[in-house]
C-alpha cells in the first residue's frame, strides 16, 4: 500500500521493532497525527481465539470514562412510554414500523447507534441484512436490546462503545481524539482492554492478547507490548 509524504515522515518516528508501553504508544500516536482535523485514536487488538466457534466469541460494550469525542446519533425502535423515554434521553430518531420503512425503502442510515426495546426485535429483525454488515444490529450482549431504552440512550451519548471480533479475530475500537491527550486516552484504553480481558472465553487457549496496536486516523500503527496489557 502506497502512503503519502506526511504518513511516511510520521512512520519514521516509530520504532517498528519496539513494543511500547501503552502511555508511550499513545504519546507516539498523538505525535504522528499530522492531519488538519482532530484525528480519532483507534485500538486494534488481535486475540488468540477463533471467531468461527460460538464458544470463542468476544463481544460486549464498555463506557469509556472520557467518551469518544464525537457526537453520537442514536436511533431507537420503541413505542409508547419507551419511545417517550428514548426521546427524553436525547435520541435523535425514534420510531417503529415507520422507521423500518424509512430504512428499508429510503435507505435512511443517519445514525451511529441502534437501540431497541425487546418487543421491537420482531420488527428490527427485518433489517438484519442492512444493519448487520454495518455492525449496527441491536444485541442484548451489547446492551442495545433492553427494556430501559432511556438509560441505553444516555450511556450511548456518554461514550459507550461496542467491541466485537471481526473475521480475522481482531477487535477495532475508537478510544477518543488526539486532542484528549495521553492521560485521557490512557484511561479510555485501560477501560477497553480491561473489558476485553474480562470477556475472555473459557474455551480460549494459549496467549489471549496476541498483539495490540494504536494509531490515529491518518497515522502509522504503534505496537504495544501485549504482556504488559495482560499484566494490568
Amino acid at each position: 500500500m502506497k502512503h503519502g509524504k506526511k504518513y511516511n515522515e510520521s512512520a519514521k518516528l516509530v520504532d517498528r521493532a519496539k513494543l511500547y508501553d501503552a502511555d508511550e504508544a499513545l504519546a507516539m500516536a498523538i505525535k504522528t497525527a499530522v492531519a488538519k482535523f482532530d484525528e480519532t485514536v483507534e485500538v486494534h487488538v488481535r486475540l488468540g481465539v477463533d471467531s468461527r466457534h460460538a464458544d470463542q466469541q468476544v463481544r460486549g460494550a464498555v463506557i469509556l470514562p472520557n467518551g469518544t469525542g464525537r457526537k453520537v446519533r442514536v436511533a431507537v425502535f420503541a413505542k409508547g412510554d419507551e419511545a417517550k423515554a428514548a426521546e427524553e434521553a436525547g435520541a435523535e430518531i425514534v420510531g417503529a414500523e415507520d422507521l423500518v420503512a424509512r430504512v428499508q425503502g429510503e435507505g435512511f442510515m443517519e445514525f451511529d447507534v441502534v437501540i431497541a426495546a425487546p418487543n421491537m426485535m420482531g420488527l428490527v429483525g427485518r433489517l438484519g441484512k442492512i444493519l448487520g454488515p454495518r455492525g449496527l444490529m441491536p444485541s442484548p450482549k451489547a446492551g442495545t436490546v433492553t427494556p430501559d431504552v432511556g438509560r441505553a440512550v444516555t450511556e450511548a451519548k456518554a461514550g459507550k462503545i461496542e467491541y466485537r471480533l471481526d473475521k480475522t479475530n481482531i477487535i477495532h475500537c475508537p478510544i477518543g481524539k488526539v486532542s484528549f491527550g495521553v492521560e485521557k486516552l490512557n484511561e479510555n484504553f485501560d477501560a477497553l482492554l480491561d473489558a476485553i480481558i474480562k470477556a475472555k472465553p473459557a474455551a480460549a487457549k494459549g496467549q489471549y492478547v496476541r498483539s495490540c496496536v494504536v494509531a490515529s486516523t491518518m497515522g502509522p500503527g504503534v505496537r504495544i507490548n501485549p504482556a504488559k496489557v495482560m499484566a494490568q
